[in-house]
């Protein structure tokens, strides 16, 4: 994978994580109590929904960290080598997630 590959993969994620992210603000709402017009069952299946959609912004919000510092290695030319060792990342390992910062050895935690 080039870095010209990689950048545009990487912004055409974070475009996508953006636009998740403005889909689901409302499922994260806080959970208003209508006793008159939401039961107590209903009301806490909307309250689990909201914390799974809060979940999945936790998550939205960590690959798009992952993916401001994949950029800032790319404009460092530093992409493609672990944060860790510095040895070089696989091809197919950077082709899966070029946000990637470390080697196999060191994601898997051998040092």
């Amino acid at each position: 994978m080039t870095e010209k590959e990689a950048r545009t993969a990487l912004l055409a994620r974070q475009a996508e994580l953006a636009e998740e992210d403005r889909i689901s603000a409302e499922g994260r709402a806080p959970v208003t109590l209508q006793q008159d017009s939401v039961g107590r069952l209903s009301r806490m299946d909307a309250m689990q929904q909201q914390a799974m959609a809060q979940a999945q912004e936790r998550r939205r919000k960590a690959e798009v960290a992952r993916i401001v510092a994949a950029l800032a290695r790319l404009d460092q030319g530093e992409w493609g080598y672990c944060v860790y060792c510095g040895e070089e990342i696989a091809e197919k390992r950077l082709r899966h997630d070029p946000s990637v910062p470390r080697c196999v050895k060191c994601a898997s935690g051998d040092p």
